[in-house]
């Protein structure tokens, strides 16, 4: 009999991750010209950086023991009724939108919707969000999500100085403003040198004002008239930032018609559970003037090549990669899953149910306050959802937490913001644990107080798009929701080969403890006695990250990866600053680095030196050596990925680091490759000092059709104490300022990589990186016949030279000879059933493939039949048999309209457009739009839901 051990099944998980089975493999390695996967891993692996000893993580174990254990780590976790507020409430997530987007892999697996002709329905859902937003704010343009409220608001500082007629350098913050949203803004503003003036929100105005920020209903629940802040702030000729509630907004004067220019707020409380901070959707409104600055996604209407209405991102080239050093912000994700969320929210409830909401959340407020006057504690009397009073604190507070109940203390006061969840039942208890006496309901909604002065109720209506009302039973929504899946691609129909983008498989396991309540329901400033399950996941998660990456020390509050760049860059600086050498702000960064990389030191105040790359595509060393030279007294960082941008292992990586310490800079290492080093090698060993890592690629966090993420950083022990603080919830002995709204990110999400590691384990971990080149080193070894491979590393076996975990593929010779793009080759992709690779990056006019290691053989296979089968249109073309104009390259994607057509006069058959690969006849998958039209997008921009009878023909999932 087998030994036990091989039967408990402990390694299983790796087999169900990793794709291709051990035989394949076998077979893959055979056709690369070897027998063993370690002996071809040495030939890609530069052997001066190769990791000799075993990670020390958690696992392997099977997924019920995952499960299991986990399900005893939450068990820590206190859930109390919250009512602390600060931006978080409780909500329900309506059952239909948690199993049917949440809980759904058609909507968490996609990826950011830049193929619009296959993102259709995470698109219309998006422009549901900025139609909400806009609704509810009174503003003329929104975009499709931010990361959280304090980033929003940073965003909005930046964006009002870019544009403010304005000239001074002043940013005033009314004082209730929320305390975490503070605290990013001056961690935004000191580099930016920026200087920020707190005060009262009705106060004298500072001189040299360029914007100011008033939140209304106010950290403390007062609500606050705009309308002569507004005069103020524009006779300065600046910009007023109001940051607000959405839901107050269904009942208060938005803050457009206050007079308001950008709002900023978080939709969290429309559906989206607590998660100990996130990941929630924040959104930022303005007035059509600052559209084209504006920063994050935007959704547009468009039209496609037969002129069917069809959606797009607009203006999808962002802003760092426009002006990249010259860039104000370095934003390069959203939280698109999060906005869906917030967005069928409305549409489930309607704008009826929406005011019912608000009207009864304000309601059991007013009875509130009138308990509360009653008792003699004094609250203030405007308000929509939160009160603050006196009275004694300790009683209150000893009352509350027996009763398993958490509200807000500050000095000598205390606050309740109540929420959708709040039951009558909830208020008796709220008012017997603050009054210690008994409530009578009846009598206090007889009394209940109006909090909202007359002069601010609001009077126009809002969520008026049909959308809104026309799927409020639930048969109606379900099948909408089904409708707007359907018209998606996601990883649930095949592999989504992205380059820099590590579309590897989100395992259901992973997946299930983001919906349960003792991660979902807890408050991110809840008493720390009742984290104690986020506590000991958190640390364990941090101890197996910093030995994964080769560091000392994690930070975990970073919440997408230009955020993790920002977080160490600023941890760089401060470094500096402690050592008297605050003048180190030279950032060297090579010409083919990512558009994050230069708007990140930018943004930190840095001066971005471009370094050039050689014909290999690797660093240019002459060059990088003359400059750290030349910048010596001044050097700060050098900012560089590995493997390289162009997918390469660079063999002079360490000397590379060497090199600039002996400078006196610092290394940072962008982690988006980190896929390609885990259990290899690691930042650490190569010599960097601080990295970004992205959870949502390496660590299997879902992209969610464009967002969440997560990007937290591992430093070297000399920059520990330098990492990212918290003002609310401190959590490090530094006095770096905060990057994030919630300490520690999207704290909700993190369980996810938590089990990821724990289920694969050192070895699991090991072989999934090892597995990933050589799928990589599959694909180029079976299409170099057919595309050039761009670059590789050197020839160490007498086979061309290897990649690392993805490949370039090289379209300029055949566009040069044909006249077809890789535009065409992107779009004609989608007709074989596959998302397109990454277009243009890091090298325009080329394609960049990365399989991951979760895609089996016959996947593989399937894709490189397909870029061979487009070969064969291209050579045609070439040939002169068919021209490309004609050609179904250029014609693609071909829809149902085209083969339902009447009249078909193309040059080529209808079963070649739609069906040129045999297997698609079994199944096929139909984009929804043809080729959409981007320039007649940008020129006829439309960020809102179309009027139905202006666009008759814009086919909305009804």
């Amino acid at each position: 009999m087998r030994p036990l051990t091989d039967l408990l099944q402990t390694d299983d998980f790796a087999r169900r991750h990793i794709g291709p089975s051990p035989a394949e493999q076998a077979e893959m390695l055979s056709e690369l010209g070897y027998d063993r996967l370690e002996d071809f891993i040495g030939t890609v692996v530069p052997a001066a950086i190769v990791r000799e000893d075993e990670m020390q993580v958690g696992g392997p174990v099977t997924e019920a023991q995952a499960i299991a254990d986990l399900r005893a780590l939450a068990s820590k976790n206190k859930v109390f009724r919250s009512y602390i507020g600060m931006g978080y409430s409780g909500t329900h997530t309506p059952p239909v939108i948690l199993r049917n987007i949440l809980e759904n892999p058609g909507w968490y697996t996609a990826y950011t919707p830049y193929q619009a002709e296959i993102s259709q329905g995470r698109l219309e859902m998006l422009l549901n969000f900025q139609q909400m937003v806009m609704d509810l704010t009174g503003m003329e343009v929104a975009n499709a999500s931010l990361l959280d409220e304090a980033t929003a608001a940073a965003e909005a500082m930046t964006l009002a100085r870019r544009t403010a007629k304005a000239k001074g350098n002043v940013f005033f913050v009314a004082e209730d403003v929320h305390p975490q949203t503070l605290g990013v803004i001056r961690t935004r503003a000191e580099f930016f040198g920026y200087e920020v003036v707190t005060g009262a929100a009705g106060s004298e105005l500072p001189d040299g004002l360029f914007a100011a920020l008033i939140q209304t209903p106010g950290t403390w629940g007062d609500l606050h008239d705009l309308s002569s802040v507004a005069e103020q702030v524009h006779a300065r000729q600046a910009a007023l930032i109001v940051a607000t509630d959405l839901l107050a907004c269904a009942l208060v004067t938005p803050p457009g018609e206050q007079g308001a220019d950008i709002v900023i707020g978080n939709s969290q409380r429309f559906g989206v559970p607590m998660g100990f901070g996130g990941p929630h959707a924040a959104f930022l409104a303005c007035r059509s003037s600052y559209q084209r600055s504006m920063p994050g996604r935007v959704i547009g209407v468009s039209k496609d090549s037969r002129g069917k209405t069809a959606l797009r991102m607009a203006m999808q080239t962002r802003e760092q990669h426009i002006r990249r050093e010259k860039a104000t912000s370095n934003i390069c994700t959203a939280q698109a899953l999060l906005a869906n969320m917030a967005a069928a929210y409305a549409v489930w409830h309607g704008p009826e149910g929406v005011k019912t909401i608000a009207e009864r959340v304000h309601l059991l407020t007013g009875m509130l306050q009138r308990a509360l006057t009653n008792a003699g504690l004094t609250p203030q009397a405007t308000f929509f959802d939160t009160l603050t009073f006196g009275g004694d604190q300790a009683a209150i507070r000893a009352r509350a937490e027996a009763r398993g109940i958490n509200f807000r203390y500050a000095a000598g006061t205390t606050s309740v913001s109540l929420d959708e969840t709040v039951t009558p039942g909830d208020l008796a208890d709220i008012m017997e644990v603050i009054t210690g006496q008994a409530a009578d309901l009846g009598a206090l909604e007889a009394g209940a107080v109006e909090g909202i002065p007359a002069g601010l109720q609001r009077t126009t209506p809002y969520l008026t798009h049909p959308t809104f009302s026309a799927h409020h039973s639930e048969h109606a929504m379900l099948r909408y929701l089904k409708r707007l899946e359907n018209r998606d691609y996601s990883l649930t129909h095949g592999m989504i080969p992205l380059g820099s983008c590590t579309m590897k498989l989100n395992a259901t396991t992973e997946m299930i403890p983001v919906t349960w309540p003792e991660f979902g329901a807890i408050h991110p400033f809840a008493p720390e006695d009742q984290t104690q399950g986020y506590a000991g996941l958190l640390s364990e998660l941090e101890a197996w990250l910093a030995d994964i990456t080769g560091y000392d020390a994690v930070s975990l509050q970073p919440n997408s990866g230009a955020q993790g760049e920002y977080a160490g860059l600023l941890t760089i600086r401060k470094y500096h600053e402690a050592r008297g050498e605050a003048h180190r702000t030279i950032c060297l960064i090579p010409a083919s680095a990512h558009g994050t990389n230069p708007a990140s030191a930018a943004m930190m105040g840095m001066t971005v030196v471009v370094v050039k790359t050689d014909e290999d595509g690797n660093i240019d060393f002459a060059d990088l050596k003359a400059k750290a030279e030349q910048h010596s007294d001044n050097l700060g960082a050098l900012m560089i990925t590995y493997p390289s941008t162009h997918g390469v292992f660079e063999e002079n990586v360490k000397d590379v680091c060497d090199l600039i310490h002996q400078h006196g800079g610092q290394v940072y290492l962008d982690g988006a490759n980190m896929n390609a080093q885990v259990g290899l090698t690691s930042p650490g060993l190569i010599g960097s000092d601080v990295s970004h890592l992205n959870l949502h690629k390496t660590f299997a966090i879902p992209h969610g059709g464009g967002g969440p993420g997560m990007g937290p950083i591992g430093v070297k022990a000399h920059l520990a104490p330098y990492l990212p603080n918290h003002a609310v919830r401190p959590t490090s002995g530094s006095h770096t300022g905060a990057v994030s709204a919630a300490p520690y990110g999207s704290a909700s999400i993190l369980p996810i990589s938590y089990l990821y590691i724990r289920l694969l384990g050192a070895e699991g971990l090991k072989r999934s990186t090892e597995v990933a080149i050589l799928n990589a080193n599959y694909i180029a070894h079976k299409l170099r016949g057919a595309y050039p491979v761009l670059y590789t590393g050197p020839d160490h076996d007498g086979n061309g030279g290897r990649v690392a975990h993805e490949c370039i593929l090289d379209i300029r010779p055949l566009k040069q000879h044909s006249g077809i793009t890789e535009e065409d080759i992107a779009k004609r992709l989608m007709d074989y059933g596959f998302h397109a690779p990454t277009m243009s990056f890091p090298v325009a006019g080329t394609l960049m493939i990365e399989p991951t290691e979760s895609e089996p053989k016959a996947e593989l296979d399937r894709f490189v039949n397909a870029m061979l089968g487009i070969r064969r249109e291209i050579q045609e073309v070439q040939d002169g048999l068919i021209s490309a104009e004609d050609s179904p390259l250029r014609h693609a994607p071909h829809t149902q309209d085209d083969l339902t057509a009447g009249d078909w006069n193309r040059a080529y058959s209808r079963e070649v457009a739609a069906f040129p690969a045999p297997a698609q006849k079994q199944w096929k998958y139909w984009p929804a739009v043809n080729r959409v039209d981007n320039v007649y997008g940008d020129r006829n921009f439309i960020c809102s839901c179309p009027p139905i009878e202006a666009y008759s023909n814009f086919e909305f999932a009804e």
